[in-house]
């Protein structure tokens, strides 16, 4: 069985009266890659910041290669690699002496340094950009780089919060195209992301979290469980349609498990969708609602976090 490389255990952090991040406890195994998922506020960058000992926990601790990150805090950081979703990176500088003075953070020198930097640049594809200041960089690149500072010193667990916010379509894909590749070398990864296809794509085990608590964990097959094999349907009418009192009146139709409203349509649980599709259609007709699409799926991650919190993964 994999070892257990970190496990958290009751991590709670309050700001007042409020509390971002509510009684957290899990375990990441070695070579795993363990997404946290969940919108927007959800929690996931404070517990990020706990983990690596940037943020005080409130209360509980988490043990991360053996060490705990509240008695000791340095060997945490140095068995850690931290791609933030904000960007480290010094602007004026190049992507070698960004790396320099990073890997001057972690006591890294001569040698050892300059073969480090030279096979991350590699490995993040800007090798030939090496020279060229950050601030002559695309979106997509600085994010590369960024990536490229948190591998640097050889973490035993790597963590990514977003990493793909604010970067364009293409520059993402080659994120994700790198990340597989790192866990295809063993690397172990925590992942945090509210793109519910990121984490289908990349995850051995995903925690949901909302409000702070993580309200489901497990498997992706395991999560699914919990729908049932349903059909999501998603509706979608003109613009500026009210869906509310469309959904509740979706929801008393025999045979619809739940009907929830979002801007502009109605997602829609059911046991067999062809069969349905005739009464939702009856019913938008009687309500004057002129449907624009339908899209339907199997379950997936975004159908677990609606019937688990009655509202989509992106509200």
């Amino acid at each position: 069985m994999q070892e257990t490389i970190l496990r958290a255990n009751g991590l709670t952090k309050r700001y007042g009266e409020s509390i971002a991040v509510d009684d957290l406890s899990f375990e990441i195994r070695q070579g795993e890659t363990f997404s946290l998922l969940g919108p927007n506020g959800a929690g996931k960058s404070t517990t990020i910041g706990m983990l690596c000992c940037l943020l005080e926990p409130t209360s509980g601790d988490a043990m991360i290669a053996g060490q705990s990150i509240l008695s000791n805090p340095q060997a945490v950081k140095e068995a850690i690699g931290f791609v933030p979703q904000d960007l480290a990176l010094y602007q004026s500088l190049n992507a070698r002496q960004n790396l320099a003075f990073w890997g001057a953070m972690y006591g890294m020198r001569g040698s050892e340094l300059n073969k480090r930097m030279d096979e991350v640049l590699e490995q993040v594809n800007l090798l030939d950009r090496a020279k060229d200041r950050v601030e002559t960089y695309s979106g997509g690149m600085k994010r590369r780089l960024n990536i490229a500072v948190g591998l640097l010193h050889r973490p035993k667990l790597l963590f990514m919060d977003e990493p793909t916010v604010g970067i364009d379509p293409q520059s993402r894909r080659r994120i994700l195209d790198m990340v597989q590749e790192l866990i295809g070398a063993g690397m172990t990864v925590l992942y945090t992301t509210h793109y519910m296809e990121e984490a289908e794509e990349l995850s051995d085990r995903v925690g949901i979290i909302d409000h702070g608590k993580l309200i489901a964990l497990g498997t992706q097959s395991e999560l699914r469980q919990l729908v049932g094999e349903h059909d999501r349907m998603l509706l979608s009418f003109e613009s500026g349609a009210e869906t509310v009192g469309l959904a509740t009146a979706f929801q008393a139709i025999d045979g619809v498990l739940n009907a929830t409203a979002t801007e502009g349509g109605v997602i829609v649980s059911v046991a067999n969708s062809a069969e349905m599709l005739p009464h939702l259609l009856t019913v938008s007709g009687n309500h004057n609602r002129s449907l624009r699409a339908i899209e339907i799926s199997e379950p997936n991650l975004e159908s677990v976090f609606l019937h688990l919190t009655g509202r989509a993964l992106r509200e």
